[in-house]
């Protein structure tokens, strides 16, 4: 059982390393070739934040009933896209800071990934109680941008965002391991499932930190 489980988290990491890899490439390259402006000048930014969501609702809903092959374009769909939005975060910060703080990201996801891989503890009640805190995040994030405009809650939410997202890196991993036993699920694909959720919860984690400590650009 443990070969299995060590395999599938094999899969799991190198399809996330893909999606990063694909998502990094893609920013910097519509960062450096000023791609960024005219997406944001025609107002595009929305429609791409609208694109993803359907991506990722499709992912989610459709996992089951998809080819292996269709959710893998699916995933990769997503990683390009997410790309493209995060140019602005090269246009935003330092590049050292974003080099420094992304290893710091990185660091913090393995050992929060260890801790969920290790424990014993059934973390199986923890999903609800994720659902709520991240449906109560979103709300109040809407609220503090489009009416109260305080930047002391923005550095609230960041913080409390990002301990949320390291509850949740505990969980997926952890989860992980009890998904490779659900015989209806199509073990030739749980990878690229796996493969998302981490590579949500590291982008969050990393755009957290970076909110947090990044050193802007004068």
């Amino acid at each position: 059982m443990e070969t299995i489980q060590n395999k599938l988290f094999g899969k799991t990491f190198f399809f996330m390393f893909l999606g990063l890899l694909a998502s990094g490439i893609i920013a910097y390259y519509t960062y450096a070739s000023g791609f960024y402006l005219n997406i944001l000048f025609n107002g595009y930014w929305g429609i791409l934040l609208i694109v993803e969501l359907v991506a990722v609702l499709l992912f989610s809903l459709l996992f089951r009933k998809l080819p292996a092959v269709v959710v893998s374009i699916l995933y990769f769909v997503y990683a390009i896209i997410n790309g493209v939005t995060l140019a602005s975060i090269f246009a935003i910060y330092q590049m050292s800071s974003i080099i420094y703080l992304f290893a710091i990201s990185a660091i913090a996801f393995a050992v929060l990934g260890f801790i969920g891989y290790k424990t014993k503890k059934d973390l199986s009640s923890w999903g609800i109680y994720i659902t709520v805190f991240l449906i109560a995040g979103i709300i109040i994030s809407l609220v503090n941008l489009f009416i109260i405009k305080s930047s002391m809650l923005d550095l609230v939410i960041d913080w409390l965002v990002l301990a949320l997202f390291c509850g949740v890196t505990i969980y997926d991993i952890n989860k992980i391991k009890l998904l490779q036993s659900v015989p209806e699920i199509n073990q030739e694909k749980i990878y690229i499932y796996c493969a998302m959720q981490l590579y949500l919860d590291f982008i969050n984690i990393f755009l957290r930190i970076l909110s947090i400590f990044g050193k802007r650009r004068d």
